[in-house]
């Protein structure tokens, strides 16, 4: 695919209206979570066919647990069936598999799958596909300075030396860089708790159309609008 566009380094979604897509159309909720696992082939596929380096996906969150539980069952089930049938994609492509969040409190055979790919495609050399799992921006900052405590105790750590670079690298993102660009689906306004310390100066799009609906030429939409803005970084 030709690229005139220049590109994002890192793009960040959060993957709203699955559950309302569903319900326009008169579908179980379930239906519009698996349109919405068709985006994210599509998207990512994109990432890879423009150049895009880390692409985000805000997939599950710590509050996600408050469904009713048949809900969060079948949600496990897909994305453990979406892994599965990704991974020979995702070798193909050359995408790489990470994941953030408390993925331990994860069930055992999502935890397995996860696994599984990870360490099968830790070699790709393309996009870097990172599904927030059982996530939270504020928990997040808690297991954070918990693992800066535990370092300090144990001599590991001078506290005094701490600075917001050594505090990145021990957030859950450590190893990525922060979101260049943050969009979100459905129109809502607001970051639902998604990486609030990386988002700091994270240009945001917001597009009406529902997740399941959204698709490659939407992002290349989004990324045209980044295109526009001037990103100062706190300066003139």
């Amino acid at each position: 695919m030709s690229n005139p566009l220049p590109i994002p380094k890192h793009v960040a979604i959060i993957m709203d209206g699955n559950g309302r897509w569903a319900k326009e159309r008169g579908l179980p909720r379930m239906k519009g979570h698996e349109q919405g696992a068709e985006s994210v082939r599509a998207v990512t596929e994109a990432c890879v066919e423009l150049g895009v380096e880390y692409l985000t996906v805000y997939a599950f969150s710590t509050e996600n647990w408050k469904r009713p539980a048949a809900e969060v069952n079948a949600l496990w089930t897909l994305l453990e069936h979406f892994i599965e049938q990704e991974t020979p994609t995702l070798m193909k492509n050359g995408v790489r598999l990470q994941a953030i969040g408390r993925i331990h409190e994860l069930p055992e055979s999502c935890q397995t799958a996860l696994r599984k790919t990870i360490e099968l495609t830790a070699n790709n050399p393309k996009t870097t596909l990172v599904l927030a799992l059982n996530y939270s921006g504020r928990t997040e900052i808690i297991d954070t300075v918990r693992n800066l405590c535990r370092e300090a105790a144990a001599g590991a750590l001078d506290i005094e030396s701490l600075d917001e670079k050594a505090f990145s690298r021990h957030l859950y993102t450590g190893n990525f860089p922060d979101p260049d660009l943050l969009i979100r689906t459905s129109g809502e306004l607001r970051l639902s708790n998604f990486l609030l310390w990386q988002l700091s100066y994270t240009e945001i799009y917001v597009t009406q159309k529902m997740w399941p609906d959204f698709c490659k030429e939407d992002l290349r939409d989004a990324i045209r609008e980044f295109n526009k803005r001037q990103r100062r970084f706190g300066g003139l």
